[in-house]
């Protein structure tokens, strides 16, 4: 185990990225902890309003991811500067990423059912990293054998195939899996081989007239929403506190 530590995670080169994650997920956890305390009125956490103004944390979180990027790009993978840089960037990105789904709806959806997103976002971010860290290369090159690492045609066809793979996925509708595959390529296979989600462009361009093929796609992915549509919130909202619930349409007493 800790001949492990040491060859996939406290080595010189990822040193910086464990400290970035580190930071990324502590500033996630407490940033989630603050908002809900914020939120129940409990303790002393209050919003920054400066002038009537709400400032969200997406803002520093901006500054942070800035400052810590461009001074990791100048300080290298070695040293106390990059240690610095790396967890200032990690925290920057945990602010910005825990408000994803405001930056991507332009709207201020932290409590509804649309911030459900941001802890998605971050789940899959830290995921890909951890992954990164235990030793896994972007499209398995790694798992290449020395002959074949020498033979650049080889590694570009890896890459190509491989990013083939990625790109069917997602028109197939398979973002998470997709994301997972630019990593761990047998699973960009498995979702370019399997049927489409129903409201995917691949479904949409290519299951018009193919009846039965649509009918089975509607069937899947219904059945695996079911499936996995109430763990899934659960988690999320483990992580990042349940939604605001959105009263029904109506006439109100």
């Amino acid at each position: 185990m800790g001949h492990w530590l040491h060859q996939n995670i406290v080595e010189p080169g990822k040193l910086p990225l464990l400290l970035a994650l580190t930071a990324f997920v502590l500033t996630f956890a407490v940033t989630r902890f603050v908002t809900r305390m914020i939120r129940a009125g409990k303790g002393p956490f209050r919003n920054i309003t400066p002038g009537g103004m709400h400032i969200h944390h997406v803002v520093p979180g901006v500054v942070l991811s800035v400052v810590g990027g461009f001074g990791a790009v100048t300080s290298g993978t070695h040293g106390v500067a990059a240690g610095v840089c790396a967890v200032v960037f990690g925290t920057g990105a945990g602010l910005v990423l825990d408000e994803f789904a405001l930056i991507l709806h332009l709207d201020d959806v932290y409590w509804t059912e649309e911030g459900r997103q941001s802890v998605e976002v971050v789940v899959l971010t830290a995921s890909l990293v951890l992954l990164v860290l235990a030793g896994f290369s972007p499209l398995g090159v790694e798992d290449l054998s020395g002959d074949q690492q020498q033979g650049r045609l080889g590694v570009v066809l890896t890459y190509a195939a491989n990013f083939g793979c990625v790109l069917v996925a997602l028109s197939k509708g398979k973002v998470r899996m997709a994301v997972i595959g630019t990593l761990v390529p047998f699973v960009a296979v498995i979702a370019a081989v399997r049927l489409a989600r129903p409201a995917s462009p691949w479904a949409r361009r290519l299951y018009r007239r193919r009846h039965r093929a649509r009918a089975r796609s509607i069937l899947r992915a219904y059945h695996h929403d079911v499936r996995w549509a109430g763990p899934r919130r659960r988690f999320q909202d483990l992580i990042g506190g349940a939604p605001d619930r959105t009263p029904l349409p109506g006439p109100r007493p």
